[in-house]
């Protein structure tokens, strides 16, 4: 089985500025969308440090050492840490700057190690799961009408409208430490995951991006996944990132 990838960032139809980040690291199967917050310069330098400290902590890894212990404890160890890591360096360079006082970024993070991925989660950056006819949201939104919803105080349907659909309960930065959700998906020939920003998920239904993902290439998937939000408004930044597993030839 081989791994191919492909990520696209666009800044939208009303934003001036684009603060979402991605990352694609395929040697080291390494695989990360951010979604930036914060005013002035703040939310693309969260989302900047977020990747590059990500990034940083898995090209300093032993991976002798990683690939002789336990693989699956250490995977999600080892996610857990970079996610959490990158979070305690916005805040810290929150806390020296007062320009950036109060930046922060949505992360969802994902490693893949055997053919399994595993996640790092924060925020309301998202991961679906396209396998076969089907499409299933991996992560839970980290944000106020999710939180309704689970309460059953709302209704998806009313949430999508919700004035407060945009407030998230965690993010990396805005404390000094945060949750991380982690995440194991053991993968097989022909799934797709798809790593977006809010700014694709609040204008594009699951069920739209399977048959986009379906019917093309990773590449022209996520140039139509972008051109869709852009025709619906593209109120927000909007980024996409996909990997699709193919059986080796």
């Amino acid at each position: 089985m081989k791994l191919t990838s492909c990520g696209m960032t666009d800044v939208g139809c009303r934003r001036d500025h684009n603060e979402d980040n991605f990352l694609i690291n395929d040697q080291l199967q390494l695989y990360v969308v951010c979604d930036g917050m914060g005013g002035h310069a703040g939310g693309e330098v969260a989302s900047a440090i977020a990747i590059h400290t990500i990034e940083e902590s898995f090209s300093s890894l032993d991976w002798n050492s990683f690939a002789s212990a336990d693989s699956e404890i250490r995977a999600q160890e080892q996610i857990r840490f970079a996610v959490s890591l990158a979070g305690r360096k916005i805040h810290e360079v929150a806390t020296d700057n007062p320009t950036f006082k109060g930046m922060g970024t949505t992360c969802v993070a994902m490693f893949v190690y055997d053919f399994v991925a595993y996640l790092g989660h924060v925020g309301d950056s998202r991961c679906y799961l396209v396998r076969g006819d089907t499409v299933d949201q991996v992560t839970e939104d980290h944000s106020w009408v999710n939180e309704q919803i689970l309460k059953g105080k709302l209704t998806e349907e009313k949430a999508k409208n919700h004035p407060y659909k945009n407030i998230i309960t965690r993010s990396l930065g805005f404390r000094e430490t945060e949750e991380v959700d982690i995440i194991k998906v053991p993968i097989s020939v022909g799934d797709q995951l798809l790593l977006c920003s809010d700014g694709l998920s609040n204008l594009v239904e699951g069920e739209e991006m399977k048959e986009l993902l379906l019917q093309h290439t990773p590449q022209a998937a996520a140039r139509q996944l972008i051109n869709l939000a852009c025709e619906r408004g593209g109120d927000d930044n909007i980024t996409v990132l996909i990997l699709r597993a193919d059986a080796d030839v």
